[in-house]
Formats: structure tokens, C-alpha cells, sequence
């Protein structure tokens, strides 16, 4: 059997998790196709898929893109997983010790992950932990919705060049799960709620939020010149 849109809208979640595919990278559908051995029909249907799930974005005369999210788009993102992930944990007993074990498991993973050099690993790691766990407190459906704003998260601290630490991640989900074995949901909300609030102060988000900034840069008027520029004109390209 052949490879499906699923697989393959699946296999590119999984690429930006483990930040192998950059914010605005374009997704051609005919190399993709070529990569998959399938086609074309099956990799519009993936991307279609993926565009509404936000993911991507597609322009008729340039072709398919992930997205690069804005400065609204980034606030948005967080302020959308604070309200799943906080109120998924929210008066949550006791969790079972099959859902502790299984999240123990991944945390053991996470920091096999950050004692090695792999940072795909490690990135999909961190992030996909936050699935991890809306898993194991019983709802799939809000999981899946989570691992698509994971995803963008993830493009968002790539483009804003987030400066969080990985190891800091891990120690913050370490202390959720921890609060949440002893049965402690209020202080695993809070704990989440504080790793989220890091992860978003880490970015390296533009002072000036004007969409027209840098025309404006461009097209201000030069400075008068002075007695002393004489070189040609045409020698400041060259320098």
C-alpha cells in the first residue's frame, strides 16, 4: 500500500517539530511528490490538509508554504495553548499510573535527548511531550489540536530566534508530571502555566511591531551630501 496524505502531512509535523524545516520554507509539490513516489493529487490533498490545520499557506502564482508567523499570530498561539493545556490539567485528580509511567518514559527520553547531540530529537522531544500529556489526561481530540500548535510554536522560535533553554524545558516538565503523580493539579497548572509564560518571554520579538518598518528604512530620504563625498556614486555597492 502506497503512501497516504496522512503520512504525509504527518511526516512535515514531525519535520518542524524537529526544526528540519524552517518558518517560510516552500513545499513544492512536485519535489515532494518525487520524494514520496507518489502523486501530485496525494501531496495537494496533504498540504490542503495542513493549510487548514495553519500549518501552511499557499499562494496561487507561488505554491505552498509553512508559515511565518507574525507578532499577533505568535500571541495568539500562546494565549490558545495556555486555555487548552491549563484547562486540560485543571481540577485533574490523580493521574493513573499507567498515564505516570508512560510519561516518565518520555521524560527519560527528553534527557537521553539533551545528553546527546541530536537536536531534532530533542526539539521533537520537548514538544511533543505537551501531546504527550493531553494523552494520558484522556482527551485525543484536544491532542491533536495541540500537536498543531506545538508546531507552530516551534516555527515561531525559530523565526524570533527564542533563546530558552532545553534543559530548562525538561526541568519544568519534570516538575508537572512530579505534581501531577501526587495528584497536585493546581500546582501542576500553575507549573504549566509559568513554563509557558518562559517559553514565550524567551523570543527575540521585534521592538517595532509597524509592518511597514523596514519600507519606511528603505525609503527615507539620504543625507544631504557633503564636501568631502567625492567617490562615485556607484563605489558604495562595492564596499
Amino acid at each position: 500500500m502506497g503512501i497516504s496524505a496522512t503520512d504525509i502531512s504527518q511526516r512535515i509535523v514531525e519535520a518542524v517539530l524537529a526544526q528540519k524545516l524552517a518558518p517560510g520554507a516552500r513545499l513544492g509539490e512536485q519535489q515532494l511528490a518525487m520524494l514520496f513516489d507518489c502523486s501530485r493529487t496525494i501531496v495537494r490533498e496533504a498540504l490542503t490538509r495542513l493549510a487548514a490545520r495553519g500549518i501552511v499557506t499557499v499562494s496561487a502564482r507561488r505554491g505552498w508554504y509553512l508559515i511565518a508567523p507574525s507578532q499577533d499570530e505568535v500571541r495568539e498561539a500562546f494565549e490558545a495553548r495556555r486555555v487548552i493545556e491549563l484547562g486540560l490539567i485543571r481540577g485533574q485528580g490523580r493521574l493513573p499510573d499507567d498515564a505516570i509511567v508512560r510519561l516518565n518514559q518520555h521524560l527519560e527520553q527528553e534527557q537521553a535527548a539533551l545528553r546527546g547531540d541530536d537536536v531534532g530529537t530533542r526539539s521533537f522531544l520537548l514538544g511533543d511531550f505537551h501531546v504527550c500529556l493531553a494523552e494520558c489526561l484522556g482527551n485525543g481530540l484536544l491532542a491533536d489540536t495541540l500537536r498543531d500548535f506545538t508546531a507552530r510554536t516551534t516555527l515561531i522560535a525559530m523565526r524570533y530566534q527564542s533563546c530558552h533553554d532545553a534543559a530548562l524545558s525538561c526541568q519544568d516538565h519534570v516538575a508537572v508530571v512530579a505534581a501531577l503523580a501526587e495528584g497536585d493539579s493546581a500546582r501542576a497548572e500553575a507549573l504549566m502555566a509559568a513554563h509557558l509564560a518562559s517559553v514565550q518571554a524567551a523570543l527575540r520579538l521585534p521592538a517595532d511591531d509597524d509592518p511597514l518598518q523596514r519600507l519606511r528604512d528603505a525609503l527615507a530620504p539620504l543625507p544631504a551630501p557633503t564636501s568631502e563625498s567625492t567617490a562615485p556614486a556607484y563605489l558604495g555597492a562595492l564596499l
